[in-house]
């Protein structure tokens, strides 16, 4: 059965948007649906990723509320800053960030917050994977070493402890 359908939640997925786009229920929209439905994921098998083992899920749902939060206060800073840049303009910055984290998931996971926190876009990984290098909308010299230990232990950590 998995061979035939080795991911029923995209399956079903595809199969519903299949029908929403064409706004038909008619019976040749249903077949090609299912046909798309079920030759995709088929097709696309070899292109998916393995799936990453996820140790602690309680800590994944404690990081996403996590986020949200930055998300929301991050906006609020970076919306008042670009208010008053007239009489302080903000001072952008590139931040190296020492990794612990080189799993290929956790990566991921961390590009994603990392991309989703305004004020902070993540510019380049070290091949090696010990080092990142961060751009920060607003940051004084200063301060460097309190985001970096911000950002390690409000990210990273719990991306370590997740997938280990």
């Amino acid at each position: 059965m998995k061979r035939w359908l080795p991911a029923p939640l995209l399956s079903a997925g595809l199969f519903a948007l299949w029908l929403v786009l064409n706004q038909s229920l008619g019976l040749g929209h249903l077949l090609l649906g299912a046909l798309v439905a079920l030759a995709m994921p088929v097709l696309m098998a070899p292109l998916r990723p393995a799936a990453g083992p996820l140790r602690r899920p309680r800590q994944l749902v404690r990081l996403v509320l996590y986020v949200g939060v930055d998300v929301v206060k991050s906006a609020l800073v970076v919306g008042r800053t670009v208010l008053r840049a007239s009489r302080r303009p903000p001072q952008g910055r590139f931040v190296t960030v020492p990794m612990d984290l080189h799993h290929a998931h956790g990566l991921a996971a961390l590009a994603i917050i990392t991309t989703v926190v305004p004020g902070t876009v993540w510019s380049e990984l070290a091949p090696d994977r010990s080092a990142l290098l961060l751009h920060v909308f607003d940051l004084d010299a200063a301060d460097e070493a309190a985001f970096i230990a911000h950002f390690k232990a409000r990210y990273e950590r719990p991306l370590l402890e997740i997938f280990g």
